[in-house]
């Protein structure tokens, strides 16, 4: 993989050397790479490191989802404070995924991750332990500016510690490891309730986290080289608030207005929302083109591999959280389904997922971007196979195993897609700007993420109680399947052989 996209050469990734023990300024150099002596390398142990912990904030995403029935009935939590658990996850990570990277950047990555993954352990254990909705709900949140410090410290590290490769090798497991831990989340999250070990019911969802960001934690001490960029870059308090208040305005009241009967605030709120998207755009701008530091180098989409991979993910990852959600509801409501079942009932996508994942360099290789074309088409396919099996099955026939043809070929087409995202977007980034490009591709992933869940999902309760739960899910799968054919035309777009 080159680090960029026009043919010009690749710029020289700006990383300094390894710092063994604990987080901080101090302690010896690594020995320099023999072909790379400023840079430092990332073994096999602190990949698998770096992608533990991308995987814990992309479970947590979707874990809670088949556990809300039972948080409602154990907190008494109204459905606006429900959509909150859900909702204050997504916005805080989603507004502050830029500035984490930023922060590695700075301090380096190495650092913020530990920090991260500390963070992400000690609020986990704070949502297990909520005694109160609210207080979940703060927790959630603290939860998600948690993950937005550690996991874009996963991609800059790759990003500035690879090349070449194993760099596409790195990327590519990356975006396996995203796919599956979002199917993951559903499906442990059901494992666990159903489980209630030790009593703890809907509480072991967040309690699990406890022990596993406490082993990345310890990993990352010995494994994860750190790294930065050379150049420091100075604060942008102007665009980070602009960043966190523009999105804020754009995703809190789409994951919460239709709850809440869309008061005046949450309208305002949209409205306003495109204004300061503007303001902060022309106030980044202005601080490129001054010699500043903004917090998201407008340059960066300049890139055609940046705006390609943005384009991209539009309809990869607002149809997908569409999809779980929606598919939640209506195997938990629709069919009956335990959390148990309805997260088993997942399986076939997941395992059709990790096993594409590991098919996609050879599809890439031997396709080049025509990978996710196919892909593409293959989704579409279990799309248009799903939606059929519930308009044409009596109710009843619709068990876990009519529904799995469709399911298998969803999650092949998705274990192809989520990789060359990240792929065909992260080429075109210099290993000077590693953070604030991984900041921004998962900055739009978690984004893409909730607009999903509130549109698709939005959609779908309000046709449930009109035209009937069966009829809501064929229409959320059909506005599914018109996203993916469009993505199989935009791949259409896409230089033959990718970054």
């Amino acid at each position: 993989m080159t680090a960029t996209t026009d043919g010009t050469p690749p710029r020289t990734p700006t990383a300094s050397p390894h710092r063994p023990g604990a987080p901080g300024p101090a302690g010896p150099p690594h020995p320099p790479h023999p072909s790379h002596p400023r840079t430092p390398v990332l073994t096999p142990l602190g990949l698998v490191t770096v992608l533990l912990g991308a995987a814990l904030p992309m479970v947590d995403f979707f874990i809670v989802n088949v556990a809300l029935a039972d948080i409602e009935a154990d907190l008494h939590a109204p459905a606006a404070t429900l959509e909150m658990v859900v909702a204050g996850y997504a916005v805080a990570y989603a507004v502050l995924l830029v500035l984490g990277g930023r922060l590695g950047d700075t301090y380096g990555r190495r650092t913020l991750f530990l920090w991260g993954a500390a963070a992400f352990g000690l609020t986990s254990l704070a949502c297990g332990l909520a005694p109160t909705a609210w207080w979940l709900v703060a927790a959630r949140a603290a939860q998600g500016a948690a993950s937005a410090v550690m996991l874009p410290q996963v991609l800059a590290t790759i990003h500035a510690t690879t090349g070449g490769e194993r760099r596409a090798r790195a990327v590519s497991l990356y975006g396996s490891v995203g796919g599956v831990s979002m199917v993951l989340g559903q499906i442990l999250g059901g494992v666990l309730v159903a489980a209630d070990v030790a009593g703890t019911g809907w509480r072991m969802v967040f309690l699990v986290n406890v022990p596993v960001a406490a082993l990345a934690l310890l990993l990352a001490v010995r494994s994860v080289p750190d790294s930065r960029a050379e150049r420091p870059a100075r604060g942008d308090l102007a665009g980070t608030v602009l960043l966190a208040v523009s999105l804020t305005a754009f995703l809190l009241p789409l994951t919460e207005g239709r709850a809440a009967g869309w008061p005046l605030w949450s309208v305002l709120a949209l409205v306003a929302s495109p204004l300061l998207i503007l303001a902060f755009a022309a106030v980044e701008r202005r601080a490129e083109a001054g010699g500043g530091s903004p917090l998201l180098p407008p340059s960066l989409l300049r890139e055609p591999g940046v705006r390609r991979g943005l384009l991209i993910g539009l309809p990869i990852f607002i149809g997908f959280s569409g999809w779980m959600f929606v598919s939640a509801v209506t195997l938990q409501k629709g069919l009956d389904y335990g959390a148990l079942e309805a997260g088993l009932t997942l399986i076939p996508m997941g395992v059709a997922q990790f096993a594409a994942s590991l098919l996609a360099p050879r599809l890439v290789h031997r396709l080049g971007s025509r990978a996710l074309t196919l892909c593409a088409l293959v989704h579409g396919t279990g799309v248009a196979v799903l939606a059929l099996t519930v308009l044409w099955a009596p109710w009843s026939a619709l068990t876990p195993l009519a529904l799995a043809p469709g399911l298998a070929l969803c999650g092949f087409g998705q274990g192809v897609q989520l990789p060359l995202y990240f792929r065909v977007l992260l080429s075109a980034v210099p290993a000077a700007r590693a953070g604030a490009g991984s900041g921004l591709a998962a900055t739009v992933q978690q984004s893409c993420l909730a607009v999903g869940v509130a549109t698709l999902g939005s959609l779908f309760l309000a046709m449930e109680s009109g035209t009937g739960i069966r009829e809501a899910f064929a229409t959320v799968l059909a506005l599914q399947l018109v996203g993916l054919l469009a993505l199989a035309a935009l791949s259409l777009r896409l230089p033959r052989e990718p970054a």
